[in-house]
């Protein structure tokens, strides 16, 4: 098992500074983490670390890589600080996004009215990380809608529904998602992860 090398990273050299900015609430979405014993990243001392680094209000969602902070510094900034830690801090790599409050919830008051059926077969949020190409990914995906098939492109992921169970095995979606060039440019969350996300991340 690979363990995070926490002596490792001193905070003091990256923590973020205090502003006076009205704080926004931010999801933190680790890729690739806990998967099969590989790339073991603690949850309680991840959030114990992000609290040194000056976020606030830190909580986590399962052991997948879903976290919720509050932070008052530009998305820019918080995006290089948390790039160092985890570059510091472990000795593999661990892609992740930020996404702020406000940017979720314009993402959710745009989501077609087949997203909110709950009792479809399969729901997948595909969130893109940093690097991914929007517009390569929404080319080659686009093309797996079908009459059973849904997808959604919007600003941070796409989406994706399937109602039939029996279908599913032969969809497009499940034949050709881990052989699409953008595979590994997407951090997925499952329909009801994705509405907890929604609920950690908007919450008052």
């Amino acid at each position: 098992m690979t363990l995070a090398v926490y002596p490792m990273y001193n905070s003091t050299m990256h923590t973020l500074h205090r502003t006076t900015a009205k704080p926004m609430r931010y999801a933190l979405l680790l890729r690739g983490i806990n998967v099969g014993g590989k790339h073991t990243v603690n949850m309680d001392r991840l959030k114990a670390d992000l609290m040194e680094l000056g976020f606030r209000s830190v909580v986590s969602y399962i052991n997948s890589g879903n976290l919720f902070f509050d932070s008052s510094e530009p998305e820019e900034a918080i995006q290089r600080t948390l790039a160092r830690y985890f570059d510091a801090t472990y000795d593999f790599p661990v892609p992740f996004i930020i996404i702020s409050a406000a940017t979720l919830q314009q993402e959710v008051g745009q989501l077609p009215s087949w997203w909110q059926d709950d009792t479809a077969y399969r729901r997948d949020a595909l969130f893109y990380l940093p690097e991914a190409d929007k517009t390569a990914v929404e080319a080659e995906a686009a093309i797996w809608a079908n009459s059973r098939e849904q997808l959604y492109f919007g600003r941070t992921a796409f989406f994706y529904c399937n109602h039939d169970q029996a279908d599913y095995l032969t969809s497009n979606y499940h034949k050709k998602l881990l052989k699409a060039r953008f595979y590994k440019q997407l951090t997925i969350r499952s329909g009801k992860t994705f509405q907890k996300i929604i609920e950690l991340t908007l919450e008052d």
